[in-house]
């Protein structure tokens, strides 16, 4: 008997296997939307059931080379494209220039237009450049500006409306510059500096200075001027004037002829040394007036 049993076991031994892994493997991934992990499944079925006895090298080719989709998605993710570069990029002008709580000081830095600037900037002071031009686009996106000081640049022309949107704007200073002309004044100034540069009379429109009601301050000396400026406004207290072509002034250019009455309180000095006139020629021109202006009066 022995011998019949130990046949009978060697027979059934090989038919005891363990029962095969489940092939819906992948397809159950699938179904649940993981695309990615049935193509990692399946290429893993191809390499165990086709490339037995092939070398190692085929297998890593068959496995590595992406098909056209997966090379543009990894050229997508590896190449990112470079940021182009904005147009007021704040980075530069403050290496450039100094920045500091609102402040830019760009001076002596040999720059010919104005930088852009941070766009919370209140003060700017960019003397002794080589700047020949002011834009509107230069101020276009930094509405928080108080005070401008371009002294000592080579500015020939303005554009209209250059400080149109600067609503807020109290100081102006263009002095030693090369302007023949005016440009149109924010309403809120407080001071305006040209002395030293080219302007005639001609290149200062007629109501220039009229609606300018907080004006304090205004410095024209050294220039090219042939008539006192008109409509001064009221809330003058400094005139500067001297060393222009002034040749006559009128009862009206600081006074009011027709009011005797009218005294103009607020002004503390006028300055016309300089000038090719004699004041003491019209001594009703300053009736009104607290103090005499500086110039000859013989």
């Amino acid at each position: 008997m022995k011998p019949l049993q130990s046949t009978l076991l060697f027979l059934l031994v090989p038919l005891i296997k363990p029962a095969p892994p489940p092939q819906q493997e992948s397809r159950i991934i699938y179904d649940y939307g993981a695309d990615k992990l049935e193509e990692t499944f399946f290429s893993q079925d191809y390499e165990d059931k086709y490339l037995d006895g092939k070398s190692t090298k085929e297998k890593e080719t068959m496995i590595i080379v992406p098909d056209e989709k997966s090379f543009q998605l990894q050229k997508d993710e590896s190449i990112t494209p470079l940021t182009p570069k904005k147009e007021n990029d704040e980075m530069p002008t403050c290496l450039l220039c100094v920045c500091l709580s609102g402040s830019v000081y760009c001076e002596e830095v040999d720059i010919d237009a104005v930088p852009p600037l941070p766009k919370e900037s209140a003060y700017l002071y960019a003397r002794f450049n080589r700047i020949k031009k002011l834009t509107a686009k230069d101020f276009a996106d930094i509405p928080n500006l108080r005070r401008l000081d371009f002294t000592g640049n080579l500015i020939e022309d303005i554009e209209d409306g250059t400080f149109s949107k600067l609503s807020l704007l109290e100081e102006l200073t263009l002095a030693e510059n090369q302007l023949l002309k005016l440009p149109v004044l924010p309403p809120k100034l407080t001071l305006f500096n040209a002395k030293y540069n080219k302007i005639k009379s001609r290149g200062i429109k007629a109501n220039a200075f009229k609606k300018l009601s907080n004006l304090s301050f205004l410095y024209l000396d050294h220039n090219a001027l042939e008539s006192v400026p008109l409509n001064l406004p009221e809330s003058l207290r400094v005139i500067h004037l001297q060393f222009n072509n002034i040749t006559s002034i009128t009862d009206d250019t600081f006074c009011k002829a027709n009011d005797t009455s009218y005294i103009r309180d607020r002004i503390e000095e006028i300055r016309l040394e300089g000038n090719p006139i004699i004041l003491g020629k019209h001594p009703n021109s300053f009736i009104c007036l607290k103090r005499l202006p500086v110039g000859s009066y013989i």
